[in-house]
């Protein structure tokens, strides 16, 4: 009960914070449209298809309604077999662009109080990246504010992407849950309010069991982070023969994976309360687990695939745990970090995720193999048939929304995975872990129509996909900057992606200057 009593006090500490700044009306996009047709690009679709074109997409109003191929590439495109737009249709000429299905980002937190980060500029950095779709994992700026702004994207009132609002287990309850019955209910209280899922850290295996298979019952989405105060009575072989759909991060994988001990081998003066020692000390943990392709890796791995569960791995969270100073100084922080967001990141042994006290060369070193292990478990996964999808879990670490998802893409390439998998993983893939892959996901004839369309292509270097673009060299030696998503369509409405980015440049500068102006009116002994 202990431990159910500490883990409700951190569901709390989270929940229990004053929503952020909620998002204005939107004043960008234009349309949708009763009719638009995007002229002459290459398709990459996400259903395992090749890259495709130059074809003409047709979209009225918010749905896709045909996909024509126009001709072939390097050769004149001939008139007459193009779609013919009327007088009142807009188009848009993408030659030599590419068009994406719209990204799903199945681990996106809505900012939060303690990160400063107003949800405006939480969502102008995710649709800047092409990211249309967005799972909640906690609702911790409160059910009822996401709930809104979910109605708001929904009704396209606000500039964001489409949100399906998942709620941290026993949010709203008054103290800790502790019955079966009392789970239930709760379970069912959520879903009146309209939580389409629910995230889980742990509890009694009972109590946790027994609201999984509530929500399965109920054909409601579960997802955990199976944290170490409760991995110990139930891994992800337990919770996924319960009916959980979705795992996050990797914890409570190795240890179902473990063969000669049934706990973490723990630093005898470990405190979970310590971030250090949790995150320096799980930077050891894949090494505790079974040998690739041993069969108990296969059983547990096979076993995990014949029940349709899907690992939402959120690699890029942990990026800095492996080399903090590249994280640290990535090039997009002076434009795009608010300071807020700066200040949250540094060490703070109070804050998540700022656990860089005293972070070594071993630390890293111990990262770099868990990583090693950690991805060809998922490469394997996918290989024999598993569902592997995209997270960023921005706010954290280093991380901010937009950036973090496009690292995710990165990091999966270096799983094994062929870009067009890394695509299908970030579209299709996440579509079907929400169960919303008959409307988006893939760019077919009756599906809405959420696209990104790039000037590059992505399969050569997703780099290319960054607010901040790529970095080449031209012709004439001179350095240039090429990419960055050019426009995200979200519900048939197209937004001019480098000018969500601006508006965020603009919110960052202005911060900082508030920032400075608020330094420079504390008398002296405050700095």
């Amino acid at each position: 009960m202990r431990l159910i009593a500490l883990l409700a006090a951190l569901l709390l500490a989270f929940s229990a914070q004053a929503a952020i700044e909620p998002a204005p009306e939107r004043s960008e996009g234009e349309g949708p449209f009763d009719r638009l047709i995007l002229r002459g690009a290459t398709l990459i679709n996400s259903t395992g298809a090749p890259p495709m074109g130059p074809v003409d997409i047709v979209i009225e109003g918010n749905r896709i309604v045909d996909v024509h191929v126009v001709g072939y590439p390097g050769v004149a495109i001939d008139p007459a077999g193009r779609p013919e737009a009327g007088p009142d249709d807009r188009e848009l000429d993408l030659e030599g662009h590419y068009v994406l299905p719209g990204f799903v980002d199945m681990h996106a937190h809505i900012g939060g109080r303690a990160q400063g980060t107003p949800a405006e500029y939480v969502f102008k950095l995710w649709l800047a990246h092409g990211i249309t779709t967005i799972r909640e994992p906690g609702s911790f700026n409160g059910l009822d504010w996401v709930m809104d702004h979910k109605r708001r994207s929904d009704e396209n009132r606000i500039t964001a992407p489409r949100i399906h609002p998942y709620v941290g287990f026993g949010q709203g309850h008054e103290g800790p849950i502790t019955t079966q019955r009392e789970a239930r209910r709760w379970v069912r209280r959520m879903e009146r309010a309209g939580a389409e899922g629910f995230k889980f850290f742990g509890s009694h295996p009972d109590i946790l069991r027994a609201a999984i298979e509530e929500a399965t019952e109920r054909g409601l989405g579960t997802a955990q982070h199976h944290a170490q105060l409760e991995v110990g009575r139930a891994n992800v072989l337990d919770t996924a023969r319960w009916g959980l759909t979705t795992m996050e991060h990797w914890y409570g994988l190795p240890e179902a994976l473990f063969e000669d001990r049934t706990l973490q081998d723990y630093r005898r003066d470990y405190n979970y309360q310590n971030e250090y020692h949790r995150f320096a000390e799980a930077g050891t943990l894949w090494r505790q687990a079974a040998e690739p392709g041993s069969e108990h890796w296969r059983a547990v791995r096979d076993e995990l695939i014949a029940l349709d569960f899907t690992i939402n791995p959120t690699l890029n969270i942990y990026e800095a745990n492996r080399d903090f100073m590249a994280q640290r100084r990535a090039e997009w922080h002076e434009a795009y970090t608010l300071p807020s967001l700066w200040n949250f990141f540094e060490p703070d042994r109070r804050a998540h995720g700022s656990y860089w006290f005293d972070w070594t060369t071993q630390d890293e070193i111990n990262w770099r193999e868990n990583y090693r292990l950690w991805m060809q478990f998922l490469n394997d996964y996918k290989n024999h048939g598993g569902r592997v999808t995209l997270g960023s879990d921005s706010g954290y670490i280093y991380k901010i929304y937009g950036f973090g998802y496009i690292q995710e893409m990165e990091l999966l390439q270096e799983a094994g995975f062929h870009p067009l998998e890394v695509i299908r993983a970030a579209t299709l893939h996440g579509a079907e872990a929400i169960g919303r892959d008959s409307h988006i996901g893939s760019i077919e004839p009756g599906k809405l129509a959420d696209l990104v369309v790039v000037g590059e292509n992505p399969l050569q270097n997703f780099k290319v996909l960054y607010g901040t673009g790529a970095i080449r060299v031209d012709d004439s030696n001179r350095l240039k900057r090429v990419g960055g998503v050019r426009y995200t369509i979200k519900d048939g409405i197209i937004y001019d992606a480098e000018q969500l980015r601006a508006d965020v440049r603009e919110m960052v500068r202005a911060a900082k200057e508030e920032a400075d102006i608020e330094r420079l009116t504390q008398p002296a002994a405050d700095y």
